[in-house]
């Protein structure tokens, strides 16, 4: 691996300011390199803004970079409970703020600063001989231009969601419906529950954000009377969807899978699975006054049919590298991540926890000093966590100063599926409904009691629920956990 040429005085670029960004600044920092970040937004971590009401899978102690806590530990900054779960908003609030205004960090911040193209000073992509002697160029929207002897990529795939289209474009009609169209994660408990409660709407996708909106809006369905739920994948068999549940490392994660299950076998979400969205028809020509349909068309020419009021497109995110043009990239034909890196993330055969600690020697491109981590690191893999988007630039910041052997040492912490502890979803959950901490344990020996009596976990858990005089939105989502501890009869 050659090393990249640097040249004195000009900065490292970091694209983006969200959690990953802004620890590959942290890195650079305590190393005494220059370096200045570009976000586009208005403030830092603009895009996790949009979803600040959800709650993150992994607590604290994954969610912040070393070095960022060494900065603000020194600083005076008081570490969040490394066992508790954060919102998005307190991720940006408790962290990501505090970590932005540091004054290693805060003179070389740029806000409002969309980086539109990156090339190399005088060369375009054709050109070869001398090209590792020139710094790159990142030209903002408005025209002005930056040089940088290196690059870090952070800036994610928030803004460049995945189609509704079967096929990967979009379905017929789907642009001009962009009115009746939600990208995942919508806040349907809060600013956006006017869109929902009361309504009848499609979740469409089978990862993880589709059944965090999935179990929102079951929650609001106990709310707000005649609120309909419609999940639909493209599957014929929804059981991969409901991934590890019990099994999973992180409570949280599992629990969704488990919860959706619950979700569909009392009926409370309405199925419809081998479902490939082909076209969009709305039913009037606003979102006020009339429905939507979702269209699926069979190879042999018969149509499904499914009308709502409302679609959340929850179907992942694609990388955009529309501004590296001019730069050479040697990406993976399938996920759109460097070669080397994609069978070590491949969804087919990964989930988030196996991943392969990897570093620098992954995610070098044939573009000298250009990297690009983060989620958009992992092109269309779904399977990121931010932990690992630390090691990465923390891999590649010390290449960057020359330190081979800290850039080639990568280890990664991550809790992998298979070793489960409940503890920390329960108290979560209830933590948020005001719960008393034994209502968990009573939930499961009412279960149990029940399991003998009733057909299947399902309704063993609902049995108890009622029994106890728990709110069914909460029993839900506590059960999503104790059915892992739970023999049906």
């Amino acid at each position: 691996m050659s090393e990249t040429v640097a040249w004195p005085g000009l900065p490292v670029a970091v694209i983006g300011a969200g959690p990953v960004g802004l620890a590959a600044a942290a890195q650079l920092a305590e190393r005494g390199m220059p370096f200045v970040v570009l976000e586009a937004g208005a403030c830092v971590a603009a895009s996790v803004r949009q979803w600040g009401h959800v709650r993150l899978f992994s607590p604290w102690r994954y969610n912040t970079d070393a070095a960022a806590r060494r900065l603000l530990s020194a600083a005076g900054w008081t570490a969040p409970d490394p066992e508790a779960l954060p919102t998005g908003a307190e991720l940006v609030d408790d962290y990501l703020i505090p970590l932005s205004a540091h004054p290693a960090i805060a003179p070389h911040l740029r806000l409002r600063s969309r980086v539109e193209a990156i090339s190399r000073a005088g060369i375009d992509r054709v050109r070869t001989v001398g090209r590792d002697s020139v710094p790159f160029v990142l030209r903002l929207v408005g025209g002005e231009e930056i040089l940088a002897s290196s690059v870090i990529d952070a800036s994610g795939t928030w803004c460049t969601p995945n189609l509704l289209g079967a096929n990967g474009l979009p379905a017929h009609g789907e642009l001009a419906a962009a009115a009746w169209v939600d990208h995942a994660l919508p806040d349907v408990l809060g600013a956006d529950r006017h869109h929902h409660g009361g309504r009848h709407t499609v979740v469409v996708g089978a990862g993880h954000s589709a059944a965090t909106s999935l179990l929102a809006l079951a929650e609001l369905a106990e709310q707000a009377p005649d609120t309909r739920i419609t999940w639909v994948i493209r599957a014929d068999d929804p059981h991969r969807a409901y991934g590890g549940g019990g099994d999973d490392a992180l409570p949280a994660r599992g629990s969704l899978g488990t919860g959706l299950q619950l979700l569909v076998d009392t009926g409370r979400v309405d199925l419809a699975a081998g479902f490939r969205v082909h076209a969009l028809r709305p039913l009037a020509d606003s979102p006020d006054r009339g429905g939507i349909e979702l269209v699926a068309r069979e190879l042999d020419g018969s149509q499904r049919v499914v009308a709502a009021d409302r679609i959340i497109a929850a179907t992942g995110y694609r990388p955009d590298h529309g501004i590296a043009s001019e730069l050479r990239l040697d990406l993976d034909p399938i996920l759109g991540t460097t070669r080397a890196l994609a069978p070590l993330i491949d969804p087919n055969a990964h989930s988030c926890g196996t991943v392969r600690p990897h570093g620098v020697a992954e995610l070098t491109q044939p573009e000298p000093g250009y990297y690009i981590v983060g989620m958009k690191s992992y092109g269309r893999a779904p399977t990121f966590l931010l932990a690992t988007g630390y090691e990465q630039v923390r891999s590649i910041v010390a290449a960057l100063a020359g330190d081979w052997d800290a850039a080639h040492d990568v280890q990664l912490d991550l809790p992998e599926t298979g070793v489960c502890s409940v503890n920390l979803g329960l108290r979560s959950i209830t933590d948020r409904f005001g719960l008393a901490p034994d209502t968990p344990t009573k939930l499961v020996a009412a279960a149990t009691r029940h399991a003998a009596t009733t057909s299947g976990t399902a309704e063993a858990v609902l049995a108890a629920a009622a029994e106890l005089g728990i709110d069914q939105a909460a029993a839900l989502q506590l059960a999503a956990f104790a059915t892992s501890q739970l023999e049906p009869a």
